[in-house]
Formats: structure tokens, C-alpha cells, sequence
């Protein structure tokens, strides 16, 4: 565990809750911040006050992102430390914020005043009884309020919900509010993660990493208050920022995104290939080369689809994105890139001899007319096992260089 610094001093002065003793900076409130100047004096004094009435050695933080209506003057005027950050991006005001934090524990909140501030015993509480991450639940589902006009009805009921359900069922996060963005945790949790998302979606990459690596996770009830700004609308975008979380869960989830689906591809088209060689019918409907033709058109789809996932799965590994999958390592263990090469190439022979065996019938007939029907029966399983063993020689090297250990 990181030394707790000797005692934390806020940008206006002295420690805001012990000036004689000079405690231990316990813990750190940091409130990103972009044009908040209506709400961001508001939420300082708040957790300014908390702090204080509760005894508690802290300090509160707003990490701006650029502002340019005064709201770094008056957060610092309420209290704050201010810090400026640079790069832009929500995760990156919220990151630079953290690294500067001198508390052990870490509570995290909005500046629109849709959060109070002034009610974080319980956050605290649990992260003092062990708890790695502590997630707020503006929901009713995990006990939770939201007033009236705090939440737009399709975030309420459709959005957060149905995300919410996505990361309790991919990723096993126990929560309720996937979004909900007052939470706290410790400091030593956010330097193990090793958030890389400078957007949106580092509280939500927060999430999922945390339950993946297993961390001890609580949530406790919040009430989501109206959002305190007038002049200006708030940054999240209901449809662009919900592609987002999307495109972020399925990236964070190879699985579903390119495993089962590929998967149920080449099993569907060893099923419609299976029919098509035994001349089956089933009524009506007889299965003859077309079917033959679509089941490897399935097959191939879906063996580059698994590929895919491996190839995800590996880099997410190895840039510190997902955690190591001790499943695929014992895979690997017996699966080496010789034995994927010499099944590759297996798969190729095959594949030219059947295509080889389909000239030498053409050849037959002196090179003329060849019925169609039997001799796509050869010459598509020819083609497609040729293309499988192309793709898994070539994929088993990529999966190689991408497996290589590097700085």
C-alpha cells in the first residue's frame, strides 16, 4: 500500500478540516470541470463543508478541463485545489485529478450539482470497511431515487437499465447504474487498473476492469438531483454516447462480440454443408450445391470471426486493457504456432487435392461440359478447406507476433 502523505493543503490555504494538527490527508474529493461556473462553486462548498462537519482530513480537487467562464477562480475561491489539465477529455480531467490526490481514498462526482456533495458517508463508510470500488445507484432497482426531470426518460428506462444488465451478464459487475458517476474508491485500485480511456467511458472502463480483476465491489443508493445549469446544455449526447458504451463493451468483450457469433457461423455451416453432401430433402425443399456454397460461405465468416476474437483478446492483454485469461493460456499451452501451422497446411493439402481431383473429373470430358451439381461437391469443400488453411497460417502468425513480449 502507497504511504499516506503527512497532510494535504488545498490551493487556497491551509488543511480545510485539521489546520493545527496536520493529519493524514484521508481522502480526496475530485470534481472534473468544463465551463461549470453556474454549479461548480455549489458542489465545492458542499464537499468543502462535508468535510469539514464530519472531521474528516481531505481535500477537494476540481480537475479542469480548459474552462473559460471563471469556473477555475470560483472553485478556488469555495476552497478547492484547482489543477489544470491539459488534454482533453472527461477521463482525462478525471485522471489527472487522481494522480494528484494525496487522500488513500478517492470519491469522484460530477460539477453540474446533480450529486450532493454533502452526503458521502455512506461511500466513505464502505470504502473504510474494505471495499475496493464503491459505485452510487441512482436507480430504484439498487435502492436509489431519481427526481423528477434529473433524468431523461430514455436514459431512465431504456438506456442505463439495458447497459446496467450488459455489464452484470459480460462482465459480472455487481451493479445497478452503469453510469452513475459519483462513486469512490481507493487510489491503489485506480493504479492497478490502468485506465487508458481519456473519454466518457473511463468511469465505465472503471467498471468493467474492476469486476474482471475480481476487485471487492458495493454500491449504495443515491439521490439524482436536476441538473443546476440553465445556460448551457450537458455534455453527454443521448445516441452518440450510448454507440459509445456499446462499441466499448463489445470491444472489452471479444467473446460477444466475435467468438459466439462465429461460433454459431461455421456450426451453422457445417450443418447446411453436412445436408448438402448426403443429398438430403426435407419436404419439399431439397439441399443440393447452392446449399453447399452458403454453408462455407458461414464457415469462412465464422473461422475469421474466431480468429478475430483471439487476435482481440490477445491485444487487450497485452496493452493492459483485459486482465490475463488463464483459459486462453492453457490453450496455448498445447496449441503452439508449429501445430497451427502444420494443421493449416494439413487443411491446405487437403483442400488442392480435392480441387486437383475436380480437374482431373473435368479432364475426363476432355474439358467440356461438367455437371454442375456433383462437381461442386467437390470443388466448394476443395476451395473452402484451402482458404481455412490459408487463413489459420497466416492468423497463427499474426497471433504470434501479437503473443511477443515488448516495452
Amino acid at each position: 500500500m502507497n504511504a499516506t502523505p503527512k497532510s494535504c493543503f488545498p490551493l487556497s490555504g491551509a488543511d480545510i478540516t485539521t489546520p493545527a494538527t496536520g493529519r493524514a490527508c484521508e481522502i480526496s474529493i475530485v470534481i472534473p470541470c468544463l465551463n461549470e461556473s453556474e454549479t461548480v462553486g455549489i458542489c465545492v462548498r458542499k464537499a468543502v463543508e462535508w468535510l469539514r462537519n464530519n472531521g474528516v482530513a481531505g481535500e477537494v480537487i476540481v480537475a479542469d478541463n480548459g474552462s473559460t467562464d471563471g469556473s477555475r477562480e470560483i472553485a478556488a475561491g469555495e476552497g478547492a485545489r484547482v489543477l489544470r489539465v491539459a488534454e482533453k477529455g472527461y477521463g482525462s480531467a478525471l485522471m489527472g485529478g487522481i494522480s494528484a490526490a494525496k487522500g488513500r481514498l478517492v470519491i469522484m462526482g460530477d460539477a453540474d450539482d446533480s450529486y450532493d456533495f454533502s452526503d458521502l458517508g455512506r461511500f466513505v463508510e464502505k470504502l473504510r470497511a474494505g471495499y475496493d470500488l464503491v459505485q452510487g445507484c441512482r436507480l430504484p432497482s439498487g435502492g436509489g431515487t431519481v427526481m423528477p426531470h434529473a433524468m431523461p426518460p430514455l436514459h431512465r428506462w431504456w438506456g442505463n437499465p439495458m447497459f446496467s444488465v450488459l455489464a452484470r451478464v459480460w462482465f459480472r459487475a455487481p451493479i445497478n447504474d452503469i453510469y452513475c458517476g459519483l462513486r469512490g474508491f481507493t487510489k491503489e485500485l485506480h493504479a492497478r487498473l490502468d485506465q487508458r480511456c481519456t473519454g466518457m467511458e473511463f468511469a465505465t472502463e472503471m467498471i468493467i476492469k474492476a469486476s474482471l480483476r475480481g476487485e471487492k465491489i458495493a454500491e449504495v443508493p443515491i439521490t439524482l438531483h436536476p441538473d443546476g445549469r440553465k445556460t448551457h446544455k450537458p455534455h453527454l449526447k443521448t445516441f452518440r454516447d450510448g454507440w459509445r458504451t456499446l462499441r466499448f463493451f463489445l470491444l472489452f468483450s471479444p467473446r460477444w462480440l466475435f467468438l459466439l457469433p462465429g461460433i454459431g457461423l461455421v456450426l451453422a455451416g457445417l450443418v447446411a454443408s453436412g445436408l448438402a453432401l448426403a443429398h438430403a430433402r426435407v419436404g419439399n425443399i431439397s439441399f443440393d450445391a447452392h446449399t453447399l456454397l452458403f454453408g462455407s460461405l458461414a464457415i469462412l465468416c465464422g473461422w475469421q470471426s474466431i480468429e478475430f476474437a483471439v487476435f482481440t483478446k490477445i491485444f487487450a492483454i497485452t496493452e493492459g486493457l483485459l486482465p490475463r485469461d488463464k483459459r486462453l493460456e492453457k490453450a496455448f499451452g498445447w496449441i503452439n504456432l508449429e501445430k497451427a501451422l502444420i494443421a493449416g497446411v494439413a487443411a491446405s493439402v487437403a483442400g488442392v487435392a480435392l480441387l486437383a481431383f475436380a480437374i482431373l473429373l473435368w479432364s475426363r470430358t476432355g474439358f467440356g461440359r461438367f455437371d454442375y451439381s456433383e462437381g461442386m461437391r467437390i470443388v466448394i469443400p476443395g476451395a473452402t478447406l484451402t482458404a481455412l488453411g490459408f487463413q489459420t497460417m497466416l492468423s497463427s502468425f499474426f497471433i504470434s507476433i501479437l503473443g511477443m513480449r515488448r516495452k
